[in-house]
């Protein structure tokens, strides 16, 4: 096992994390380390290139979560080395265009921040071993696109492109999911060897169907075939190095990488090759169609990319192994061609405010550098001699012609083969003549010339590597080329020749026609029709915000149906499920569990109980009064945790202790904002009905918990006490279960904990109140001086730090430690009022919420390092100076964040209460705020 490929994958990731976090990080640096993650990647990925082009694999495994089958496996073969190669070698290139790209007002930390989580997240899915966590990285490249395609968030269609980008995309994914789901069922494993080895075990299943147009589902959506292949023009409002990354060379090519690394277990069916090929020969010819009557720049590249992927997807489909060379081939062609020309376009945007072909024209005299490159990839784009591009289209021509089938299958995809072509010179021919030939430029403000000589320099590269490959291809790609394909075929890899000259032969005649035939047709509708008044009708944008439409108002309908306002209803709708759902069983099985007699309760239980009944009956009858309400309610908590304390369940009672203390701060910060009195009910049957439902959920509640105090002891109680101790090095067993044995739950549970504090301070924090309207404090004296609150502080901080570095061996722990620090601070709030407390203590929450998850998280994470499950255990004992032998388990990390979060998600929903009033004038409704006032517990104004 070697360690490069996780340094591999994860330097992107820490890179993008360092200049997130670096503050006041200049444009240069940022630029600097995001380039570094491409160019060591590079360093790292040609360590093991020697193994590659030998035919070895390269891999690192470590176990996740082996109960679902879901092991952290990374796995380099010759595909995925060269699709690695791709994403960091354009990345690079990238990085240096952006540098001089992005204006002053772009936040370039920001923009070099989502492009390294991208990279990481398209290594992470070329490198992927398993296909759960390929499916982990294919959704972490749709979020991350998400974010560079909506980069410049003023702009409305950059908003919109984003959405529909990441909507198509995450609905496919949900679809390669269950396809991913379904192969592991038929073959047993999600392990990538095993899938691809057992073909015919997967293609002799009957649900091989079903896996296979699930997973055609997500592929399709990815690299935008028809008919989800109206996302991709949309997503051209984001900035231009993202087109030139996401949008040629990496994101839309996941789907065809998918399609190509599943191809030895899905390809070989008549079902496979007539979707698959018909799919992509759909959208290789409404591609190509479209291009022509495109009038921006980005525009006509953005169908081109839909119709060479619908190429790409077509030789897959026709599956012989030459058709397979030819994908590969065309993957690395277009990679380059179209990166350079996404680059040449924003070049163009960037000198002469537009992208409008219609306003261009004449660019070859004012910027004859910039107009040579393009031209180049453009002539490699349309398959001309000499250059790259020609020598995968006539690949495509060949195996067109030796399409298997009956003979009007051949002819159709031979047919679509060259018309395509004709199409593709003709868009190429437009591309060029509309830009950089003609009288133009016409309305422009500026006068354009040359960019700065370093951002010129990734298009020179590309280009370079353009006409390198077409000239001299077996002494440039071919062993990349050969690399890629084998691990495709395997054994099946056919015998080929890469040269530019194979003689005249009927692909060549093709060749020919295709590129008279475009000429012909661009010249034609130039001449016959008025080319630039054609217009653009989005069909499918239009049917997709239709959906979007047609979906909210549904949502919205029903929103106002179920949830009006009444808090009663949505209580009432709550509890009658839960009863439904948890009677469901008993109706279907009658049989009553088989109930052991009851032992005695001494006569403190009896007590403890006739006191918790009593609080429980006046809270009942004392509702409408909502202090004397809240009091009892509070001594049922007490009890409650007295309870505990009566069953030797020291923890649960500590726990709930700070719960009701927290709980009944809340709730008196809530009632501050009610009136004192809740109104009379009036309707009896109202009362009754409740009163029944009550009695039901409240009946089952109890036989539920009696039926789980009375298990038998033979459960997995004992062995949970026998493990604590030897595997997680803990007497605490009730802390051992959350941060060891059910970690990855608690986990879970703090992130959701995490979350529900945001969106309490998402909905709180335009309050209708200027800052001195906000809790002013206590309108008389309280009997608790506010000094005495502030001496509570460092003794409560003690007691908590005690209870946390206690919680592995004896009852404490993270969370209960959390509340505890946050008690005193409750009590301050509520005696001295937020401002005063706020601008003493100056802390912000969302921080150390956000602190301790990611705390949380590397501390499980470590673990995986050596080579053991998320969250496993390890200890040291420690020898310190007059304190002795101290017992540390590695645990102790993971609780941290579960302190940290619990204490930050509990004070700001508590201090967000805090700060809100009710504003009682008709014209505070629509949010008025003080932007001047700034916020201590988030660090924002507002």
């Amino acid at each position: 096992m070697t360690p490069v490929l996780p340094l591999l994958l994860a330097l992107p990731f820490l890179l993008a994390a360092a200049i997130a976090l670096l503050g006041r990080l200049p444009r240069s640096a940022a630029a600097c380390l995001a380039g570094a993650a491409p160019v060591l990647g590079l360093a790292l990925l040609g360590s093991v290139t020697p193994t590659v082009l030998d035919g070895g694999i390269v891999r690192s495994s470590w176990q996740w979560l082996p109960q679902i089958g879901l092991d952290f496996s990374l796995r380099l073969d010759g595909l995925a080395w060269m699709f690695a190669g791709l994403v960091l070698g354009i990345g690079a290139l990238v990085v240096l265009y952006a540098h001089y790209y992005l204006s002053a007002k772009d936040s370039a930390r920001r923009f070099y921040s989502y492009l390294l989580l991208f990279m990481g997240a398209m290594l992470g899915m070329v490198l992927a071993g398993n296909l759960l966590l390929l499916m982990v990285f294919w959704e972490l490249t749709s979020i991350s696109s998400f974010l560079l395609i909506g980069f410049w968030s003023h702009r409305k269609d950059a908003r919109e492109g984003a959405r529909m980008a990441l909507v198509v995309t995450g609905g496919g994914g949900l679809a390669l999911l269950a396809g991913v789901l379904l192969i592991g069922r038929i073959v047993g494993s999600f392990d990538l060897d095993v899938v691809l080895a057992s073909g015919e075990l997967i293609r002799a299943s009957a649900l091989y169907p079903w896996a296979l147009l699930l997973v055609l589902a997500g592929i399709f959506t990815k690299s935008a075939q028809f008919p989800f292949h109206f996302w991709l023009p949309h997503a051209m409002a984001a900035p231009t190095p993202v087109s030139a990354y996401l949008h040629s060379a990496t994101m839309v090519k996941a789907g065809v990488f998918l399609l190509a690394r599943l191809h030895p277990a899905l390809a070989g069916t008549e079902l496979f090759f007539y979707v698959v090929s018909g799919i992509g020969a759909i959208t290789l010819l409404i591609g190509a169609w479209n291009a022509i009557f495109q009038h921006d720049l980005k525009g006509l590249l953005a169908y081109s990319t839909i119709s060479h992927l619908g190429l790409i997807t077509l030789l897959f489909g026709l599956s012989t192994p030459m058709a397979v060379v030819a994908g590969v081939f065309h993957i690395l062609n277009h990679a380059t061609f179209k990166a350079s020309l996404f680059m040449a376009a924003g070049i163009i945007d960037h000198e002469t405010g537009t992208r409008d072909m219609r306003r261009l024209g004449g660019l070859r005299r004012l910027m004859p550098i910039t107009s040579t490159l393009a031209i180049v990839a453009s002539l490699a784009m349309a398959g001309i001699p000499l250059l790259n591009g020609f020598l995968s289209k006539e690949m495509l021509f060949t195996e067109a012609l030796a399409t298997e089938g009956p003979d009007w299958m051949r002819n159709a995809v031979s047919a679509a083969a060259l018309l395509a072509g004709i199409l593709g010179v003709a868009y190429s021919l437009r591309f060029v003549h509309d830009t950089f030939f003609g009288k133009g430029p016409v309305d422009i403000d500026v006068v354009p010339h040359e960019p700065p000589r370093w951002m010129k320099v990734p298009v020179e590269v590309l280009v370079v590597i353009c006409l390198a490959v077409g000239i001299v291809p077996a002494l440039t790609v071919a062993p990349v080329l050969q690399a890629g394909a084998s691990a495709i075929l395997g054994n099946a890899m056919p015998g080929y020749s890469l040269a530019v000259w194979h003689g005249f032969n009927l692909p060549l005649a093709m060749s020919v026609i295709g590129v008279a035939g475009g000429i012909a047709l661009y010249f034609g509708l130039r001449r016959f029709t008025d080319l630039y008044a054609a217009r653009n009708r989005p069909v499918g944008k239009q049917l997709f915000q239709r959906n979007l439409e047609v979906l909210f108002g549904f949502a919205q309908r029903f929103t106002a149906a179920v949830a009006n306002g009444s808090l009663q209803r949505m209580l009432l709708a709550l509890v009658l499920v839960a009863v439904i759902v948890a009677a469901a069983p008993y109706v279907a099985n009658p049989a009553m569990p088989a109930w052991p007699a009851p032992q005695p309760i001494p006569l403190l239980g009896w007590m403890l109980w006739l006191v918790m009944l009593a609080c429980a009956f006046a809270g009942l009858f004392l509702f409408r009064q909502r202090l004397l309400a809240v009091i009892v309610i509070g001594g049922t908590g007490l009890m409650v945790a007295l309870t505990f304390v009566f069953l030797s369940a020291p923890d649960l009672a500590l726990t709930q202790l700070m719960v009701e203390m927290v709980t009944l701060a809340l709730m008196l910060l809530g009632m501050n904002y009610l009136p004192a009195q809740s109104p009379p009910e009036h309707s009896r049957w109202r009362k009754r009905r409740d009163a029944a439902i009550a009695i039901v959920a409240g009946t089952g509640i109890a036989a539920l918990a009696y039926s789980l105090m009375t298990l038998p002891p033979n459960t997995m109680a004992g062995e949970l006490l026998l493990r604590s101790l030897p595997e997680a090095y803990g007497h605490n067993v009730v802390n051992v279960i959350l941060v060891d044995f059910r970690g990855f739950d608690t986990f879970g549970e703090i992130t959701v904990f995490g979350i529900a504090a945001l969106v309490v301070h998402a909905l709180l924090r335009r309050s209708r109140m200027a800052p001195e309207q906000i809790m002013p404090g206590p309108p008389m004296k309280l009997p608790v001086p506010a000094d005495l609150a502030q001496i509570m502080f460092p003794l409560t901080l003690t007691v908590s730090i005690f209870l946390f570095l206690r919680g592995h061996n004896a009852p404490g722990g993270g969370f209960i430690a959390g509340l505890v620090l946050a008690v005193p601070l409750l009590i301050q709030y509520v005696i001295q009022g937020s401002a005063s407390v706020e601008s003493r203590f100056g802390f912000d929450y969302i921080r150390c919420i956000g602190l301790g998850l990611l705390i949380a998280l590397l501390s499980g994470a470590g673990s995986l390092l050596f080579g053991v499950p998320f969250l496993t255990s390890g200890h040291l004992d420690l020898q310190l100076p007059l304190i002795g032998e101290v017992p540390l388990a590695s645990a102790i990390g993971f609780d941290t964040g579960v302190y940290l979060v619990v204490f930050g998600g509990v004070m700001l929903i508590l201090s967000m209460m805090g700060t809100v009033k009710p504003s009682r004038s008709r014209n505070a409704r629509n949010g008025e705020i003080d932007i001047h006032r700034r916020s201590a517990r988030t660090g924002e104004m507002h």
